[in-house]
């Protein structure tokens, strides 16, 4: 299938010389939502919650309707996002030392800042890096951090969503109309707040009518049938503490879920706020914006409540580009395989720097059918006792992970295409060895190659 990009890449080859020296590169911003699978969007189809002005930009751009991360947890999956790179490479995940110096320096943010973009961060950062505010400094001019604990001063209640908000409008409002630039805005929307049971999903007061007659589905995998069937490693995870924090009675679900959405319809009224601010400076026509999930999410199925997991709730994401340089094919959805690692290359790409050569990921730009993705690896290598680690294989039609710490029952193999909800494990199907051997070895394969690349990273 072929992308939408591919004729702004014939273009940017033949003008780069005149762009360059006009410095007319586009804008760019960086839209990245919390806790957020693929599926709960308006232009995906899902049929209570409201995302006008994401639907939007899917409308005018292009929505990946196959983006996946490659880990499904926060800091991991950030660390992919800023590097390029995969969990076994950046080394990067809760308890583990910071993102190194040579990531840093490889970093999106960091090399559109050195290629002359005026760099801006807003909202959750979610990962630390070595060398501290040095560091920082050397990928973003200007820094804002903003925590879900986080009011608006002189002691207002204001809403950590909106103040994220204010801040993109600030570092909008503050462009220069010679130098292009590259926001970053990292929403903690739509992240529980895990120590509060009772205000689980804080919404602002702007979103609290939003839903309040309106039914909440039920998810698909619902009941103990599904639950019943997970091994015991899974079962006694915590998925299952979540599950009773969140879903566990209906009350608490219909609760929990019509204040999940009203978060999410919040940052997609923020966003709309920055596209009012671009069109009002006259920027909207060469800004390019990118939106994404930092992972999938369970909402109640097979009993699960977080992510972390193989199944295609924690893995899949939402990924939508909108290009306003490119009217043809507008509202597009494209069904490759898309991937956090594919962010920090295609931000390069869209601003004509060259793309480091230890990335992994590839550019959005430009792709046609020969550069299909047949699948990708994917991990989870967090210590924790009650998150079981594993890695594994994601193809277009078969899915093999190995919770390999598990004395037993830690293979999965499921076959998309016969079985989509993934309720049937293969692994120990007879019929199915050949796929098993095969997906086994491509995962053994790929794990050792991203472990080998980090063992050859030079600071």
């Amino acid at each position: 299938m072929r992308s939408l990009y591919l004729v702004i890449v014939a273009t940017a080859m033949l003008l780069a010389p005149s762009l360059a020296n006009a410095d007319e590169r586009p804008n760019l911003i960086f839209f990245l939502s919390d806790d957020h699978r693929s599926d709960v969007l308006g232009c995906a189809g899902h049929p209570v919650v409201k995302t006008p002005v994401i639907d939007q930009l899917a409308a005018r751009g292009e929505r990946f309707e196959n983006a996946f991360v490659t880990t499904s947890i926060c800091a991991a999956s950030r660390a992919t996002l800023l590097t390029g790179l995969f969990e076994r490479t950046h080394g990067y995940t809760f308890g583990k030392p910071p993102i190194s110096v040579a990531h840093v320096s490889d970093s999106y943010p960091a090399q559109l800042k050195a290629a002359g973009y005026r760099t801006g961060f807003v909202g959750k950062f979610g990962v630390r890096v070595e060398g501290g505010q040095s560091a920082i400094g050397e990928m973003f001019d200007s820094f804002e951090p903003v925590g879900r604990s986080q009011r608006g001063v002189d002691g207002s209640t204001q809403h950590f969503t909106d103040i994220a908000g204010d801040k993109a409008l600030e570092f909008v409002a503050a462009n220069s109309a010679d130098k292009p630039f590259c926001l970053s805005v990292s929403f903690n929307a739509a992240h529980a707040q895990d120590g509060d049971k009772a205000n689980h999903y804080p919404h602002p007061a702007t979103e609290s009518q939003l839903y309040a007659d309106v039914k909440m589905p039920r998810p698909e995998l619902d009941g103990d049938v599904y639950f019943d069937a997970q091994p015991e490693f899974l079962r006694d995870s915590i998925h299952r503490d979540r599950y009773y924090w969140r879903w566990d009675t209906p009350e608490k679900y219909d609760r929990n879920m019509r204040n999940y959405f009203r978060m999410l319809s919040a940052m997609d009224r923020n966003i709309g706020r920055v596209m009012q601010q671009l069109n009002k400076q006259g920027l909207a026509d060469n800004t390019v914006v990118i939106f994404m999930g930092d992972n999938g999410y369970y909402m109640g199925e097979r009993g699960f409540a977080g992510k972390w997991s193989h199944y295609e709730q924690s893995l899949r994401v939402p990924l939508i580009v909108c290009d306003p340089r490119i009217q043809q094919d507008a509202g597009r959805v494209n069904d490759d395989i898309a991937l956090n690692l594919d962010i920090a290359p295609t931000l390069l790409d869209l601003a004509g720097v060259e793309i480091p050569a230890r990335y992994q990921g590839r550019s959005l730009v430009g792709q046609n059918d020969a550069a299909k993705r047949p699948g990708f690896f994917c991990e989870h290598r967090m210590q924790n006792d009650r998150i079981p680690k594993w890695e594994g294989y994601r193809g277009t039609r078969y899915v093999y992970a190995n919770y390999y710490e598990q004395e037993s029952g830690g293979e999965f193999l499921h076959d998309l295409q016969e079985d989509p909800n993934q309720l049937r494990n293969l692994a120990n199907d007879p019929e199915y060895g050949e796929q098993l051997v095969e997906m086994r070895a491509r995962t053994r394969r790929l794990s050792e190659q991203y472990l080998k690349a980090k063992s050859e990273d030079v600071d």
